[in-house]
């Protein structure tokens, strides 16, 4: 079994990795045009709220809830069953969708008070940064829409892998990057405004997924024609299950929504130097995290329907030994690095070198939380694939109380700095609890063969960062340098990080086969 789900797993983390490259692409392409100034501070706003809005309705708690049932309709009633429930919920959520989505667009002002307050009492006293209120209220009208189609893409994202299709859902959001990228060079020199045609990007960009994956859905035979069925006993089920996991599964796309509230009070830019910092830690946690997620929840669902506890906890181990060996070692990289990186990625255009040290600062605090947030990724389905929801929506609630206090105690003195390390803190809260949670049910257990792998994993990640850490010039240094040279050195710096840190795995004894073929009881001494 672990041989099959490290296959899917490297399967979904290169589809993955070729969507995040892009994605770091168009953040270049992005940066180049609106710097981190006020129109990037409107542009991201505009497009985290109906990405916030996706997290719950569509790849969060939508699929928390979906892919246990579907994996259980599969298990115990076959293919006609599950092409009858998808039909069922495309319908159903389709309607409910389009209701939000459309009081989104018309209520596109209101959207724009409550999570930009700062700019909306800058609008009302007719402040320096008024207009930011008038232009979030617009984009938002253009980007909202984004919610309706990326729902439904992770609906069909869904049923592909729960028959273990997972390249395409994978692949898919390749095409969002390429829209937004599109507009940037050739829809912006047309527009007064450059920042609304990244806003056109994300609505083209929306259509585009969604067309792309309805062909796969066909030649599965699973296109089939929606049904609203409120009352279904499985879409009952799946409501009961999504609503809860509405907030828990969403803890930490509330906690960076909270962040851009506060931040709107801050001084100008900081949304963006939130939001780019973010970006490049959603690099990693996206490349090893959310595909291990993707590919073990319709793994444990299966496990959980069949009653195999012990092939249940094996994949929870495993999973958490798999982003621990890359996350660790990705965290501190990414803290050594992280001037370096931002600098070769953003500084050009209207992004400078006081926004360089800027996101540093943020990077460096959102990184204390990676492996947590990584952990988050792969402890949540122990919960969702049992279709315990209550737990983590409770420590959900835990989480997101004490990153509201965190950002009080923090953001007085660090500004945007203590948004992001508050976020981090919150996160680690939360995987602590989600892990401590299986514990006291007795689901899972950190094995011993896990805890001794997982200490070499954090001192070969120590080495590595020292080493790279001596060897890497200053920002000074490293601007003064051409943009060849910096790739050239930064290409190299990477790769000495990736060869010293798993010859220094080999040298402590840890090889393939401890990720590829051990058994259950192995795994649990």
């Amino acid at each position: 079994m672990s041989g099959k789900l490290l296959k899917s797993g490297l399967i979904v983390s290169f589809m993955t990795l070729i969507s995040r490259v892009l994605g770091l692409v168009r953040d270049v392409v992005v940066a180049n045009f609106v710097g981190a100034g006020a129109a990037a501070d409107v542009f991201f706003f505009a497009n985290r709220i109906p990405n916030f809005l996706r997290r719950l309705f569509a790849e969060g708690a939508f699929s928390q809830a979906f892919v246990p049932v579907l994996s259980e309709v599969k298990a115990k009633h076959g293919d006609d069953a599950v092409r009858e429930l998808v039909a069922k919920v495309a319908g159903t959520l389709g309607v409910i969708v389009t209701l939000v989505t459309l009081v989104g667009v018309v209520g596109s002002p209101l959207i724009a008070l409550l999570f930009g307050m700062g700019w909306f009492i800058e609008w009302l006293n007719d402040g320096p940064d008024a207009h930011k209120f008038e232009m979030a209220s617009v984009m938002l009208k253009i980007t909202f829409p984004y919610l309706w189609f990326i729902s439904l893409v992770a609906l069909s994202g869904a049923v592909l892998n729960t028959y273990n299709r997972f390249a395409v859902a994978a692949f898919t959001p390749v095409f969002l990057n390429i829209a937004i990228i599109g507009s940037a060079l050739y829809l912006a020199p047309e527009l007064d405004e450059p920042a609304m045609a990244l806003a056109w990007g994300v609505f083209i960009g929306g259509i585009v997924q969604l067309l792309f994956q309805l062909p796969f859905l066909a030649k599965a035979g699973l296109l089939v024609l929606p049904r609203w069925h409120w009352q279904d006993e499985n879409v009952t089920k799946i409501r009961t299950l999504m609503l809860p996991a509405l907030f828990g599964v969403s803890v930490s796309q509330i906690n960076l929504l909270l962040d851009t509230v506060i931040a709107s009070f801050l001084l100008t830019g900081a949304v963006s130097w939130l939001y780019y910092s973010d970006r490049l830690i959603e690099f990693p946690l996206g490349l090893f995290g959310i595909a291990i997620a993707t590919v073990i929840l319709p793994n444990l669902s299966r496990h959980h329907a069949t009653a195999d506890t012990a092939r249940f906890a094996h994949t929870l181990d495993w999973s958490v030994r798999f982003v621990a060996m890359f996350g660790l070692p990705a965290m501190l990289a990414l803290m050594v690095l992280a001037q370096p990186i931002i600098t070769v990625l953003f500084m050009r255009g209207e992004f400078t070198q006081q926004d360089v040290l800027m996101v540093s600062y943020s990077l460096l605090a959102y990184c204390c939380g990676l492996l947590s947030y990584m952990l988050i990724k792969v402890l949540a389905p122990g919960y969702y694939a049992r279709q315990d929801i209550k737990t983590p929506v409770r420590i959900g609630i835990i989480a997101m109380v004490a990153n509201m206090v965190f950002n009080l105690m923090l953001a007085p003195f660090l500004s945007y700095v203590g948004l992001a390390l508050a976020t981090a803190m919150s996160a680690s809260l939360n995987a602590f609890l989600l892990y401590r949670g299986l514990k006291i049910a007795g689901v899972y257990q950190l094995s011993r063969f896990s805890m001794v792998m997982l200490a070499k994993f954090a001192l070969a990640s120590v080495l590595m960062a020292s080493a790279l850490y001596v060897v890497s010039p200053s920002l000074s240094v490293w601007v003064a340098l051409p943009l060849t040279s910096q790739i050239v050195q930064l290409s190299s710096l990477c790769l000495l990080a990736v060869i010293a840190y798993f010859a220094l795995l080999f040298l402590f004894g840890v090889r393939l086969a401890d990720f590829k073929a051990k058994t259950v009881a192995e795994s649990q001494r």
